[in-house]
């Protein structure tokens, strides 16, 4: 049997449907030998479950590539183990003992990497991850072990970084030694890294006749998309040889121009799109990329305006074709209403910045991003906005002239829009959604 080498932090439908998939694939195609043993990184998870299947499960990959469907089960079983550190505290511990373990990696959510400065070094275990992670690193230590590569996945900016500080946080509040500090310095890799794959977790829906196709009730079934995307900031495809087995995994020296193109592309061209589109009669992604019209604004918005501000390099396109295939995966029904949570933020992450570096680039507003601020802005004086109250009451009943002067709400003035937005919200009151979008549509572009 494979030796035990992944430590793994979680153990939700994500990591089981990318890491873990990644990891049983290295294994199949004879490239890495290796067993994860899952930690449960809170005390009620799904622990019990994977140890009631051995924890084994099936993955659908599912979607559409180059063009044709795929329809794909793979059967994992390269988790050898669960350990529940709140009941089984001593073999927890215990896998710092273990000197074949080498990696770390984890996805606790984004609330899950925190700093919480109230646990203590004998707490069985201590609350946070950050800290249960220290518990076992310094035991580690103690033993005269090597230290880990250390690879996060939660979804926020220098997540291996944010850990790498509370952890020495940790260290300090506890006194441990300063020999300590330097062997995690100097004996851990931290990485940070940047996920994407849309994994749609347990088919509720259709679990009973997946059942009958695999022959047997997996209470663990797993479904994602086949698009996949990992970059991870470090240099170690000699220990983990991801492209040798054919994945689309990047070393790399710096995750952020892939985080920028990410966000910009894929979060910017659902947020430029669902507002309008819900309010023209739409309610799901598949639906827009089906209709005519709002499948030539999202290409308006991602060809003509996003990746021009981009750089325009062929990776961009690439990746922005690659995010028309995943819009359409007719497996996944993403509900417009579930993306429109908290627009008004998301707008100002997502699509403003492109906005405002196309103005700096071409000397002109963008058409078609910034009448979906106008689009926006007509969405949240219906009652099917979604946000904080004091936005939701605020974007109802001001005007358009006060939304745009709210510098808490865009990070920055944006007052010289005004005029623009007013004349596409007009647009769309005067017209409908149909009307404005063809007229947006026949705008030329400023270069």
């Amino acid at each position: 049997m494979a030796k035990e080498r992944v430590i793994q932090f979680g153990e939700g439908g994500f990591l089981r449907g990318f890491v873990d998939y990644f990891l049983y694939k290295l294994n199949e195609k004879g490239v890495w030998e290796g067993k994860v043993v899952i930690v449960q990184p809170i005390e009620k998870g799904m622990c019990d479950m994977l140890s009631a299947q051995n924890c084994e499960y099936n993955l659908y990959l599912r979607g559409i590539e180059n063009g044709e469907v795929v329809n794909e089960r793979t059967h994992i079983d390269v988790i050898s183990r669960c350990v529940n550190p709140y009941t089984q505290n001593d073999e927890y511990m215990k896998l710092a003992e273990n000197p074949d373990f080498r990696f770390i990696i984890s996805n606790t959510t984004e609330a899950g990497i925190e700093y919480l400065g109230t646990e203590s070094l004998t707490d069985k275990p201590a609350k946070s991850y950050p800290a249960k992670l220290t518990q076992l690193l310094y035991k580690r230590f103690q033993l005269g072990l090597p230290g880990f590569i250390i690879i996060p996945c939660e979804l926020i900016d220098n997540n291996a970084g944010f850990l790498k500080e509370y952890i020495l946080k940790y260290a300090s509040l506890w006194n441990l030694e300063a020999d300590f500090v330097k062997w995690i310095n100097e004996e851990c890799s931290f990485c940070n890294s940047l996920v994407d794959r849309i994994v749609t977790g347990y088919p509720r829906d259709e679990a009973e006749t997946l059942w009958k196709e695999i022959g047997y009730q997996d209470n663990l079934l797993d479904t994602a998309e086949i698009f996949h995307l990992w970059v991870i900031e470090g240099h170690h495809e000699d220990e983990l040889p991801f492209n040798k087995a054919g994945y689309n995994i990047v070393w790399t020296d710096d995750v952020k121009p892939y985080k920028k193109r990410k966000v910009r592309i894929l979060n910017g061209g659902h947020t430029s799109m669902v507002l309008g589109a819900y309010l023209y009669g739409l309610t799901t992604v598949g639906e827009c990329l089906k209709d005519e019209t709002v499948s030539k604004f999202l290409k308006k918005c991602l060809f003509d305006e996003i990746v021009p501000t981009l750089g325009n390099t062929e990776t961009d396109i690439n990746f922005a074709n690659a995010v028309l295939e995943r819009f359409s995966n007719p497996f996944i029904k993403h509900l417009l209403l579930s993306i429109a949570l908290n627009s008004v933020s998301k707008f100002q992450v997502r699509v403003l910045p492109t906005i405002l570096e196309y103005k700096e680039k071409f000397g002109a507003y963008p058409p078609a991003l910034t009448f979906s601020m106008a689009a926006l802005i007509a969405f949240y004086r219906t009652d099917n906005a979604n946000d904080g109250e004091e936005i939701m009451e605020f974007m109802k009943n001001a005007s358009v002239e006060e939304i745009i002067k709210r510098e808490d709400y865009w990070g920055t003035d944006i007052t010289d829009m005004t005029e623009m937005v007013s004349e596409y919200y007009d647009m769309i009151k005067s017209l409908g959604m149909k009307e404005a979008y063809e007229k947006v549509l026949a705008e030329k572009e400023a270069y």
